[in-house]
Order: structure tokens, then sequence, then C-alpha cells
């Protein structure tokens, strides 16, 4: 049985490993550090079989160009141990993170990501709202979600994720 719960202190240790072993290498573990030291990390939950860390997945602050008043996260990066993946880990990680992103008054979720996986929670092109990504990004692959119906109408510009992002 999966169990999924808000990282703790004494997680970041074995997200780290956990994304490291997804991605084989340290850019995406190195980059949750630097979100975390600073301070913009808005929802990071991890996922565990029988008490092992198996699967993590962390949604930081974004802004869109000229809605300042746009509460949004970009979702990434989410990583499960290759040994669990296709076992349905991943979309519970999504499902939960998107709900605690719901508790947390956020308005709307952006993803650079498989344009194949994430249809599945809602997400469509960004460009469709007017949207577009700071990186050069297919656009199949840059994909919103709004948390609040038309919270995304009328929102044109580009996507600003974290200066963490942008390191290295």
């Amino acid at each position: 049985m999966v169990h999924i719960r808000e990282e703790r202190k004494e997680d970041f240790e074995g997200i780290r490993r956990v994304n490291e072993a997804a991605f084989g290498q340290p850019v995406e573990a190195d980059l949750i550090d630097a979100l975390r030291a600073h301070g913009a990390v808005t929802v990071s939950l991890v996922a565990e079989v029988e008490g092992q860390m198996v699967g993590h997945i962390l949604f930081s602050p974004v802004t869109v160009q000229g809605a300042d008043d746009l509460k949004a996260v970009g979702l990434g990066p989410m990583a499960v141990l290759p040994e669990y993946q296709h076992r349905g880990i991943g979309s519970l990680l999504v499902r939960n993170g998107l709900e605690d992103c719901r508790r947390a008054g956020i308005r709307a979720v952006v993803v650079l990501g498989h344009p194949d996986y994430y249809p599945r929670f809602g997400f469509r092109r960004a460009s469709s709202w007017g949207l577009q990504c700071e990186f050069d990004a297919p656009d199949e692959a840059f994909m919103a979600l709004e948390l609040i119906p038309n919270v995304l109408s009328g929102r044109l510009g580009v996507v600003n994720y974290h200066a963490a992002f942008n390191v290295g």
C-alpha cells in the first residue's frame, strides 16, 4: 500500500536519492535543495511503500507576466524510483499534490512535462489561454490546469518559474 504525506526535514536525504535515481543525475535534486533554501516550496509530498520512500513531488510558486494577483504554482520535479514506476504512484502524488494546492488557495498550476501523461489530471496546453513558458519548450509540453474555473481566462503572458530554475 502506498502512503502519501508531506515531506519532513528528515526526508531531505531520501528525497535527494529518489530524484537522483529517477532522473539519473543530480540536477533535479539540486533544484529542490535550492528551492527549499529560498523558501520557494508550496507543496512537497513523499510516497512511501512499507516505510520506504519511493516517490516525491514538489510544487513551487510561479508568476504570470501582467497577472500579479494570480496565485499559481509549477508542478515539478516529480520522481518515482525506477523499480516503482508504472504502478500509479506518480498519479497518486499528482492527485494528492493538486488537492493540497487547492486547500492552500492556489488558483492554477502549470507543468512542463510529458503531453501524454498530464492531461489525465485535467492539464491542457497553456497556450490555449495565451500563456507561454519562459523556457524554450514544445507547445504541447507546457500545460496548465485551472483549480478555480476560468481563473486563466484573459491571462496572457509569460509564466516565470523561481530563479532557482535558471541556475546551472
